[in-house]
Parts: C-alpha cells; sequence; structure tokens
C-alpha cells in the first residue's frame, strides 16, 4: 500500500497502528511518527499541493475535515479521482472509531482491533485514576484568542479533562468548539487556564495576552497564576497521541493520584522512538 496523510492526526493514526512503512507522502505539519521526517511534505493542510500528491501513484489518501476549510481538499480528490477516505474524529470515542475504520480500509481489521484495545485500555487506566480525585478543579482551554474559540462539550478536551480529574468549563455546550467571548469565560472564573492555540507552537503563545485582557485581573487562575501555555501537538490533534498530553495534564492537576510523565515510556505505548 501506497498512503499519503494530507493531516497530523491521520499520520498518528497510521503510527500508533504501526502502518507508518505504507505512508509515501503526508502535509507539513505532520512531525509524528519520526519515520515521516524524511518523506515528502505536500503543503499545508488547508493548502495540499493535488499535483504533488497524485505524481505519488497513492493506493489510498486520508483526507480530514478536522479543520475549517479542508473540504476543498475532498473536492480536488474527487476531481482527479484519487481514491480517498475521510476521517472526522471530534471525541476520544470517534478516534478509536477512526482506529477501526482505517483496518477496514486497510484490510488489516486484526491490527486495527489490537490498537483500539490498547487505545481504549489506557483511557481506563486514567478513567480510574480520574475516580480517586475528590476534587475536580475546572479549566478553560482557549483555542484562539481573538475571537474566543474553545473546545466545548463534544471535544475530546473535554474528555481528555475528565480523565484527568478535572471539568472543561465549557463542557455543557454540546458542540465540538464555540465562538465565544472573553466576558463569558470572565463569569465562568475557571480554576485554570489552559492555552493551546491551534497550529500555533507553544513558543510563540503569549501568556500576557490573557493578563492583559480587561477583567482578568480578578480571575482566580490569573491572581493565583494558574495559566497555562500548553503543547499544540499533544492537546489539539485528534489521536492518540492525547493519551501523552493527559499524562502531562493528570500529574500537573493531581501530583499525588497520576504518576510523571514519562517520555520513554509512553513513546514505547505509543510505538515510537520520540514524542
Amino acid at each position: 500500500m501506497r498512503i499519503i496523510s494530507i493531516s497530523p492526526s491521520n499520520s498518528e493514526l497510521l503510527g500508533f497502528m504501526g502502518l507508518d512503512r505504507h505512508i509515501v507522502g503526508v502535509d507539513k505539519y505532520t512531525d509524528w511518527p519520526s519515520s515521516t521526517n524524511g518523506l515528502p511534505k505536500l503543503g499545508s493542510d488547508l493548502n495540499i499541493d493535488m499535483d504533488a500528491v497524485e505524481a505519488l501513484r497513492p493506493d489510498l489518501v486520508l483526507a480530514s475535515l478536522t479543520v475549517p476549510g479542508m473540504e476543498k481538499n475532498i473536492a480536488a480528490l474527487e476531481e482527479r479521482g484519487l481514491p480517498y477516505i475521510t476521517l472526522n474524529p471530534k471525541t476520544l470515542t470517534d478516534i478509536a472509531e477512526c482506529l477501526t475504520a482505517l483496518g477496514e480500509a486497510l484490510d488489516d481489521p486484526d491490527r486495527a482491533r489490537a490498537a483500539r484495545n490498547k487505545y481504549e485500555d489506557r483511557l481506563a487506566y486514567y478513567a480510574e485514576l480520574s475516580r480517586r480525585c475528590i476534587d475536580k478543579p475546572s479549566l478553560y482551554w482557549e483555542w484562539w484568542p481573538k475571537p474566543v474559540f474553545t473546545p466545548a462539550g463534544g471535544n475530546w478536551l473535554t474528555g481528555i479533562s475528565e480523565l484527568a480529574g478535572a471539568v472543561n468549563v465549557f463542557a455543557g455546550e454540546p458542540a465540538a468548539k464555540v465562538k465565544t467571548d472573553w466576558d463569558d469565560v470572565l463569569r465562568r472564573d475557571p480554576d485554570y487556564i489552559l492555552l493551546a492555540w491551534v497550529g500555533v507552537r507553544e513558543q510563540q503563545v503569549k501568556p500576557d495576552v490573557v493578563r492583559n485582557r480587561p477583567g482578568s485581573e480578578g480571575m482566580r487562575a490569573v491572581t493565583e497564576g494558574r495559566i497555562h501555555v500548553m503543547e499544540e501537538s499533544l492537546y489539539c490533534r485528534p489521536s492518540p497521541l492525547l493519551v501523552a498530553g493527559l499524562s502531562k495534564l493528570g500529574h500537573m492537576l493531581h501530583p499525588d493520584i497520576y504518576p510523571p510523565f514519562d517520555a520513554e515510556e509512553i513513546a514505547r505505548w505509543l510505538g515510537d522512538k520520540a514524542i
């Protein structure tokens, strides 16, 4: 099989399943698994070079709809008659379903079943730790600063929050993400503010943007120094790499219950030498 992945989360799903040896091209933001590092980069996930995709003669293209604007990739693949499937996971359960779907598309259901069991067993482990947490802090996840976008109840970060012994303050909103405003966040007064700006490396995220907003000086998260910049690659992509982010978050919130983040152990679990 010659597989092209045009979104990072799809590449990560293949890597977790041990199928990355079949990948012949990726989008420019794919950075895991490490085996993809030397592969042709086919453009950003919103601006894929379809001529380059076609030239690689793929047996299957893994497309995505996780970011608005990716629809044009689907239209271009159809126009060229290239074989593809589209993945659009929004929740932790959806990610498990994507593993199964990949197994069906690649005619390898046993591998998919094993990967899904491994993924779900790890989530069950964190669910047990979460049940041991008496105090569950409230979290505000910021996906974009202006206008304010935040993951809501139908998003994997609500599930990650729960498994880390916490509550997403926007969990009551049924959508996967919501566009809101800073006044709304102020009213919710979260215990923690977690900045994971989509597509932005953490070195470029500035907590002072939050501190300088009107009214922020009265928020608990600000006055008590609980604004954290989170790795975009571990919280903004719907793939099993979210478990690495979960490990970090759980220990940060409940160091007496969740073990410290162990990069080597997580890398072994993921099936790659590095994360």
